[in-house]
C-alpha cells in the first residue's frame, strides 16, 4: 500500500441493531435488489432460515441459498459466484459467522451485486469493513482481500446473538480489544490505516471509545449472553465488537496483534480450533509486551481475558508443546511482507516475536498466581 498523507475514514452505508430487527431484513434487502443470493451454513439456517426467509418473501425479495461449506477462501468464493451469476443475483447476503461473511463480501464485489450482511454471532468485526480475510481450504491465513466499498446493508439482530455460546461474544470482545492497541499503535507509527489513508480523529476516537465500553459493560453482557437475554450492556457490547471495532480496526489501523494472529495459523493441529478472537487474544498480550505497556495496563488486559475464559497462556492456545521452530514460523508468518506488523514505529525481528510470545505466558502465570486463578 502507497503511502500517503490522506486521511481516509469509511464505513457501511447503514448499519441496523436490535432484537428482532430480522424481522425488518427485507424491507432492507428489497431496497438494494429483488433476487438475492443468500449465503449460510446448514447450523445458522437451522437457527434463523424461517425467520428471514419469511421476511424477504414478504417484500418480495426472491432468493437462492447457497450453502457456504465453511472456509473463506478462493476456491470457496469462486464456487459462489458461478451460482450468483447463473441466478443473476442483484444482491449477496452473508448470513452468519465472520468467515461466511468475508466470503459474502467476495462474491458481492465479484458480481458487482450490492452487498447485505446478516451476522449470527458477534464474535468479529468483520460485518462492517470493506475487505476480507482470505484463507486456504486447510485455513491457514493467505491474505487481506480490499474492496471498492463497505457492505451496503449490516443488520445485527441482538436477539439472535445473544443466543449464540458466549465463547463467540467473548472471541468478539478480545477482537475487539485489540482495535485501540493496534490502532493507536499504527497512528503513533504515522502508518496507513486499511483504508489506504491516515486515521482521521473520528477513526482514532471510535477505537479508544471502543475500549472503554469494553472495559465498562463486556462482563454484564457476558453474563447476559450467558442467561440469552438482552440488556443494555448486552446492547453495548454487540455494538462495539461489530460496529465500533469495524469502523475503529479499519480506519485506525492494525498493527501486531492480528499479524501474530495470522502467524498462528501457519500452525496445525488443536489450535485451529481455536476462534479469530482467541487467537487475537493472545496476540494482543503480545504486542502489548512489545509496545512496553505498564504492567498495570497489562494486567488489566489480562483480568478481563482470564474472566473470559481467553488463552492467555501457551497451554490454554493448545501450544504448551510447540518447538522454537514451530514458534519461529509463527514469527516469521507474522512478519512476511505486507503484514500489519510493519505498522509499528518499531523494527521487529523474529526473535523479538517468539520472546514476545514466550512472556505472555510468563506474565500472565504470574498474574494467575498473584490474583489466585489457576489454569
Amino acid at each position: 500500500m502507497e503511502a500517503t498523507n490522506e486521511k481516509v475514514f469509511i464505513s457501511p452505508a447503514r448499519y441496523v441493531q436490535g432484537e428482532g430487527v430480522i424481522a425488518r431484513a427485507g424491507h432492507y434487502v428489497s431496497v438494494l435488489g429483488k433476487a438475492a443470493l443468500l449465503i449460510a451454513d446448514d447450523v445458522v439456517w437451522e437457527i434463523a432460515g424461517k425467520e428471514l426467509s419469511a421476511s424477504l418473501e414478504g417484500e418480495s425479495v426472491s432468493f437462492e441459498r447457497a450453502v457456504f461449506e465453511g472456509e473463506a477462501s478462493n476456491r470457496e468464493i469462486d464456487r459462489l459466484v458461478e451460482l450468483g451469476r447463473k441466478q443473476q443475483a442483484e444482491v449477496v447476503i452473508g448470513f452468519g459467522g465472520g468467515k461466511a461473511i468475508d466470503t459474502a463480501k467476495g462474491v458481492a464485489e465479484k458480481l458487482e451485486a450490492a452487498c447485505a450482511v446478516l451476522p449470527t454471532t458477534a464474535s468479529t468485526d468483520a460485518p462492517t469493513s470493506a475487505l476480507s480475510v482470505i484463507y486456504s481450504d486447510d485455513g491457514e491465513f493467505d491474505s487481506y482481500r480490499f474492496y471498492s466499498k463497505n457492505p451496503d446493508l449490516v443488520l445485527v439482530d441482538t436477539g439472535i446473538i445473544c443466543k449464540a455460546p458466549p465463547r463467540f461474544l467473548a472471541s468478539g470482545i478480545a477482537d475487539a480489544l485489540a482495535t485501540w492497541v493496534e490502532a493507536r499503535a499504527a497512528i503513533r507509527a504515522n502508518a496507513n490505516n486499511m483504508a489506504g489513508g491516515k486515521a482521521t480523529l473520528l477513526g482514532a476516537t471510535i477505537g479508544e471509545k471502543c475500549e472503554e465500553i469494553l472495559f465498562e459493560h463486556a462482563m454484564l453482557a457476558y453474563q447476559a449472553n450467558q442467561a440469552q437475554i438482552v440488556t443494555p450492556s448486552f446492547e453495548a457490547v454487540v455494538e462495539a465488537n461489530t460496529l465500533l471495532s469495524g469502523l475503529g480496526f479499519e480506519s485506525g489501523g492494525l498493527a501486531a496483534a492480528h499479524a501474530i494472529h495470522n502467524g498462528f495459523t501457519a500452525l496445525h493441529g488443536e489450535i485451529h480450533d481455536l476462534t479469530h478472537g482467541e487467537k487475537v487474544a493472545y496476540g494482543t498480550v503480545a504486542q502489548l509486551i512489545l509496545d512496553q505497556t505498564p504492567q498495570a495496563e497489562l494486567e488489566e488486559y489480562l483480568d478481563l481475558y482470564l474472566a473470559l475464559g481467553l488463552p492467555v497462556t501457551l497451554k490454554a492456545l493448545k501450544l504448551e508443546d510447540a518447538s522454537d521452530e514451530d514458534l519461529y514460523r509463527v514469527a516469521e508468518a507474522a512478519l512476511k511482507e505486507g503484514e500489519s506488523s510493519h505498522n509499528l514505529a518499531y523494527e521487529l525481528t523474529p526473535k523479538q516475536i517468539v520472546h514476545a510470545i514466550k512472556a505472555v505466558d510468563v506474565h500472565a502465570r504470574a498474574f494467575m498466581e498473584k490474583v489466585g486463578v489457576s489454569e
